[in-house]
């Protein structure tokens, strides 16, 4: 083949448009390594930039060579075969990425607003209620985002844009039907947006639903995951927990004080049972310092309540507590004062002797 051949396959529009795609496409690339290292190399230590870079670099790593097409596309020669499909084909790709991108720089957000807020310590309201709202918000905003890059990817097609301006005609019956169709969907969807704002839940917190006790573990785009004690795991719309009323252990403070139930003697002796709470709330790890108070709150004709009143910093520690406490004092009761166990008293009253029941 002469050299004259060669220049002139070369000069092809579709040899040199398809050269020039590819060398765009190898630059992207290398343009995006280049920028990865420069920014972990900025990053260094930082998590935070670390959280970001994790999340973005797949995405950009078929973007830039995406959008490097794109423009060789708009600039190749309309005989270039098949260009409008490639033109397609790339804007589409364009716009997933996109989309891509998108989400995961929502998800690195909310890592990086965890990481900020770690709520690994004892008095964690404040980083419980920015991480609830940084994961409420950013899933809501991911939602929004796939939707949004959805719909633009099927008005790419002229046919569903044809279709979507047909439907507008009929678009007061439809939008009626939509809307009790996707009640449930929207319902939880602005329950989220309540429940991001307001906080009546908050990651962790420490709450009785239906009758169950547990920890909030995960509040998702549509349900909460409510770890109860026993491992088990409840499952709640959202919209529940903004037409239900409900118990929220920590919802200013994760403070607790919880109750110790006894019922004794009346010939009991308060003061002793009261310096045997004071020892043991002092001996145990789970008090705070703060409540140990011992009362007497109802009476029957058979014996009395006792109430214990011990303090704790979180709702786990109250419970092993209240445990510890109960022991206690039972087994200061059965040691020391045995006789002021609840009894039942009789008294018989104008009884015969036994032997006057047989000689009358």
């Amino acid at each position: 083949m002469s050299l004259s051949l060669i220049l002139d396959h070369l000069n092809h529009p579709f040899v040199a448009t398809t050269g020039i795609a590819i060398a765009a496409a190898i630059f992207a690339v290398v343009l995006h390594r280049v920028a990865v290292a420069i920014v972990r190399r900025m990053a260094g230590d930082s998590p935070y930039l670390t959280a970001l870079l994790l999340k973005s670099h797949h995405p950009l790593q078929w973007l830039l060579p995406l959008l490097a097409l794109q423009t060789v596309w708009a600039a190749a020669p309309a005989a270039y075969p098949g260009l409008s499909a490639w033109q397609h084909g790339s804007l589409l790709a364009i716009i997933v990425t996109t989309t891509w991108l998108v989400v995961n720089t929502l998800v690195a957000t909310r890592d990086m607003i965890v990481l900020r807020y770690p709520a690994d310590r004892m008095d964690n309201l404040q980083e419980r209620r920015v991480q609830t709202q940084a994961t409420v918000l950013m899933r809501t905003l991911s939602g929004v985002a796939i939707f949004i890059g959805i719909s633009t990817a099927l008005m790419t097609f002229p046919d569903v844009r044809q279709v979507g301006a047909s439907l507008l005609a009929s678009a007061g019956l439809a939008g009626l039907v939509v809307g009790f169709a996707a009640k449930p969907v929207l319902g939880n969807v602005i329950a989220g947006l309540q429940i991001a704002l307001a906080q009546p839940i908050r990651i962790d917190d420490v709450v009785i639903v239906e009758g169950e006790w547990g920890r909030i573990e995960a509040i998702t785009g549509t349900f909460v995951v409510v770890r109860i004690w026993d491992q088990r795991c409840l499952i709640v719309p959202l919209q529940w927990f903004i037409e239900h009323p409900f118990q929220n252990w920590t919802h200013t403070s994760a403070n607790i004080v919880g109750a110790v139930i006894l019922w004794v003697d009346y010939a009991l002796p308060l003061e002793p049972l009261r310096r045997e709470l004071e020892r043991t709330c002092k001996l145990a790890p789970e008090w705070d310092g703060k409540v140990c108070v011992l009362q007497v709150t109802e009476t029957s004709e058979r014996a009395m309540q006792v109430r214990a009143l011990v303090s704790s910093t979180d709702s786990g520690r109250n419970w092993d507590l209240r445990c510890r406490v109960r022991e206690g004092l039972i087994g200061f009761l059965q040691r020391d004062f045995p006789q002021a166990l609840p009894r039942q008293r009789a008294e018989i009253v104008g009884a015969k002797p036994i032997e006057a029941c047989f000689n009358p």
